[in-house]
């Protein structure tokens, strides 16, 4: 068996997948890699000792790699004898409306350099796509797996053109590539990287700190979120099934709760009764309107037994508690 590598692998969803994978596979199986190395990532978002975050990967394997480098990306490739990537890499929604051509080209050129690279080496992709997938004319209840899909921000166009472009290498070529539309994702490991639904993980932020937070969304809008636990799990619980019940090669919906922000707002305050939150929405509450509430994802659930675990009660807790957790940490660095 050849060794895994993470593109994207410092972002939300990496630093989750990256221990898992490594706890999985072994250590020494599992490449990381992204634009910078990652103390110089730390210092862009304000981390004091930057060193104390890479201190425990210094004997791991990282690698420096922009994914629109194609020569370098094959590079690593044959250098590590690769034989699956999980291709995180790429512009979030809020940032993607901010640079949208620097968010095609990341999105669209570094996934195309991915599959390129899976067709020559006969690698095993999985490439994360999202609910911005879906647009305006998208049925905001029970989405189904086949539907509209008329995204109004780069992000979602970038992310249906990355599904369609896995569709083609998978029945043109053969490439075994693996997708999931990822609801909003809530985590305590990292920094935000510019997504729409930011707000869910800003309020626990704010919370512990004794601090008013100001909502860029209004209170009631309804979106799907997914603890990064259930995420996790569903990424590799996809990449280790049979080939063959791998009945969608686009991307499949999955989806575990939905819920307003005044909803956790109200669950926050069950442990923090002094948090307060206002409401100013910006240009992200036309991104979540065109976006659906609810995701069916009953073809993820009947090909390979998804299944989620958490629900809102149980996310917050465990958010306040790791990130209370986090808090005192850092009085040590």
């Amino acid at each position: 068996m050849g060794k895994i590598l993470v593109t994207g692998a410092r972002g939300q969803l990496g630093s989750d997948l990256v221990v898992a994978l490594r706890q999985h596979y072994g250590e020494m199986e599992v490449i990381e890699t992204g634009r910078q190395l990652p103390g110089q990532v730390a210092l862009k978002q304000g981390v004091s000792k930057p060193e104390s975050l890479c201190h425990q990967h210094r004997s791991l394997l990282y690698e420096v790699l922009d994914v629109t480098d194609r020569p370098r990306l094959q590079e690593l490739i044959q250098t590590h004898q690769i034989d699956t990537i999980y291709h995180l890499a790429g512009l979030l929604s809020a940032k993607g409306e901010q640079q949208p051509n620097q968010c095609w080209d990341i999105n669209i050129n570094g996934l195309r350099n991915v599959l390129e690279a899976a067709k020559t080496y006969g690698m095993k992709v999985f490439f994360p796509s999202s609910i911005a997938v879906f647009g305006p004319h998208s049925p905001k209840l029970d989405t189904p797996q086949i539907t509209i899909s008329d995204p109004s921000t780069m992000y979602g166009i970038t992310k249906l053109t990355g599904e369609l472009l896995c569709h083609y290498y998978a029945y043109q070529w053969g490439v075994d590539v693996r997708s999931l539309r990822l609801p909003g994702i809530i985590s305590y490991n990292t920094f935000l990287g510019g997504g729409t639904t930011d707000f869910a993980v800003e309020m626990f932020h704010a919370a512990l700190k004794n601090e008013t937070y100001t909502c860029f969304i209004h209170p009631e809008t309804r979106l799907p979120m997914m603890y990064i636990s259930d995420a996790i799990q569903a990424i590799l619980t996809l990449m280790q099934a049979d080939p063959a019940v791998i009945s969608i090669r686009t991307s499949y919906n999955i989806a575990a709760i939905s819920f307003s922000a005044r909803e956790l707002v109200t669950e926050i305050q069950k442990h923090l009764p002094d948090f307060v939150c206002h409401y100013k929405p910006d240009f992200r509450q036309a991104i979540a309107d065109s976006w659906p509430s609810v995701i069916d994802d009953s073809r993820a659930r009947a090909d390979w037994g998804w299944r989620h675990t958490y629900h809102l009660p149980a996310i917050v807790e465990e958010m306040l508690a790791k990130l209370s957790h986090k808090k005192v940490l850092s009085f040590e660095f």
